[in-house]
């Protein structure tokens, strides 16, 4: 059990950690949005497509058509998600891009309500207001540093944008349970090739040794080989201990994004990335206000 949990964790610190650098490959590819996700989604393809192999998991028996139709559906959602987070780097910086992009947890509570009838308490309620306070100080501070996006507010919006996606995914993969998350991705990234095959631009291709080696960076370690820690550390974890560790990706990121571009946020905005960041964890990992008995002691 102590090793599950140990190695659990290296692969989630792992995948988080790679997940926390793919802005700094997407902004070096030099390549529009749709053709790093498309590259993103062939080159993962095939990443994928061995591992499933290896797994034993091409099997026309291992998935229902009911449960790949959900597949694609969650697919095409997971997709657009990147997209979107991928034009909101150049405009919002990569730190401010990726601390929006977590307020997900909130909007999979918003959807649970509606969707599942969940039950909004007042502590997901509280949460959900320090969440949004949070983000009224990110928004109303101006970019600091080092920083050149061209539209702040344009960003803000695309990382909210891929913050919904993402929670449609999240509640398609609720019905995927039991399907091996291997496969899944591996729909999923072919779902993308087939969106993007007329949208990406093949004729300005990456022109430098560089450039290339960011995109199949993206395509095998961001995708392959992080959907495989990611899925790897699931299975091993309990769900407190993958919440708690899931937010190494945004600081990851800010500490690239700082290193990498010299894009330092102001006072206000390190308020409010922290105010999210909490206000995502006490979601995440059920925090509360009322003195309780631990689980542990409970069982």
């Amino acid at each position: 059990m102590e090793k599950d949990l140990f190695r659990g964790s290296v692969e989630m610190t792992a995948a988080m950690i790679i997940s926390g650098t793919i802005g700094w490959f997407v902004l070096m590819s030099g390549q529009p949005v749709l053709s790093v996700v498309f590259w993103r989604c062939a080159i993962g393809a095939v990443t994928l497509l061995a591992v499933c192999a290896a797994l034993g998991l091409l099997r026309p028996d291992v998935i229902s058509r009911k449960l790949f139709g959900l597949a694609v559906i969650g697919g095409v959602a997971i997709v657009l998600n990147w997209v979107l987070l991928f034009a909101a780097y150049s405009r919002a910086s990569i730190a401010i891009a990726t601390t929006v992009y977590n307020v997900q947890p909130f909007m999979l509570v918003g959807l649970g309500a509606l969707i599942f009838k969940e039950k909004l308490t007042a502590t997901k309620l509280f949460w959900l207001g320090f969440a949004f306070a949070g983000m009224l100080l990110i928004v109303q501070a101006k970019p600091g540093g080092a920083y050149s996006g061209s539209d702040y507010m344009t960003g803000i919006a695309l990382s909210l944008g891929a913050a919904f996606l993402y929670a449609i995914a999240s509640i398609v993969a609720k019905r995927l349970k039991g399907t091996p998350p291997h496969l899944i991705a591996l729909i999923q990234v072919c779902v993308g090739i087939i969106m993007l095959v007329p949208l990406a631009d093949f004729t300005s291709l990456p022109q430098s040794t560089g450039q290339w080696a960011s995109i199949v960076t993206i395509g095998v370690v961001h995708t392959g080989l992080m959907y495989i820690l990611l899925y790897s550390a699931i299975q091993r974890l309990p769900t407190h201990i993958t919440g708690s560790l899931s937010f190494i990706y945004p600081i990851a990121a800010i500490m690239v994004d700082y290193i990498a571009f010299g894009h330092a946020l102001q006072p206000s905005q390190l308020v409010g990335s922290a105010a999210i960041l909490i206000a995502a964890a006490g979601t995440s990992l059920g925090w509360t206000f009322r003195r309780s008995v631990p689980a542990d002691i409970r069982a």
